[in-house]
């Protein structure tokens, strides 16, 4: 029961940071909106350019405007000491890690699920696909957060280079944008391909707390 509590006022404590800074999540989405028009209005009214490259324009904006608030996962709790806090009430560094995805995941990624019908429109893209996108992203979306969280506590090993992080994110998460936007225009094989999808996100959850509490341990012996 105590352990339950100590997670409840986990994701307690990341839902007031949220609401303080939820003026970034607004500039997160603008920017994805404001790309968009830009695309839109680049490409002009060719309906069927718009409808095939939509989809994939559409996947590589959410990934850069998520990967916009990237400093702020554990920069401010590392130099606070807010992460060792939690490790000495009795949390793991991998438990930590864990449940920092999850509240990214709830708190920055999946307001966008309220953008992706909104683009969808200005590219013409089918419902299907729009529902197929919607699907993928929430599960795709899992796999960014892990390698956010593997490339932020990276980069509290070499503050002095913050880029390399975001390189990190970009180049693991190029397959998987490819990967979901083929299942997104998928009609029959789409159940299929989304369990391989929930496979390779499982694959993602084991792995990155594992590899990012590494990484601030070893920030903090650093230190």
């Amino acid at each position: 029961m105590i352990f339950i509590k100590k997670i409840f006022l986990f994701f307690r404590r990341e839902l007031k940071l949220f609401y303080t800074n939820i003026v970034d999540l607004f500039s997160n989405i603008l920017f994805f909106f404001l790309s968009i028009f830009i695309f839109v209005f680049a490409l002009g009214t060719d309906e069927q350019l718009l409808r095939a490259i939509g989809l994939g324009i559409i996947w590589s904006l959410l990934l850069l405007s998520s990967t916009l608030s990237l400093r702020k996962f554990y920069e401010e709790d590392f130099n606070n000491g807010v992460l060792i806090i939690i490790h000495m009430r009795g949390i793991s560094y991998e438990l930590i890690v864990l449940l920092k995805i999850l509240s990214h995941f709830l708190f920055v990624q999946v307001p966008f699920l309220i953008s992706i019908p909104l683009a969808s429109i200005l590219f013409n893209i089918a419902m299907y696909e729009v529902y197929n996108l919607m699907v993928t992203f929430v599960i795709g979306s899992l796999i960014l957060s892990c390698l956010s969280s593997m490339s932020a506590s990276m980069n509290l090993l070499n503050k002095a280079n913050f880029s390399i992080g975001g390189i990190i994110v970009l180049l693991f998460s190029i397959p998987i944008i490819i990967f979901s936007v083929g299942i997104s225009e998928a009609e029959s094989d789409f159940k299929s391909l989304i369990n391989i999808l929930i496979g390779i996100t499982l694959i993602f959850l084991g792995i990155s707390p594992w590899a990012s509490a590494a990484f601030i341990r070893l920030a903090i012996r650093n230190t």
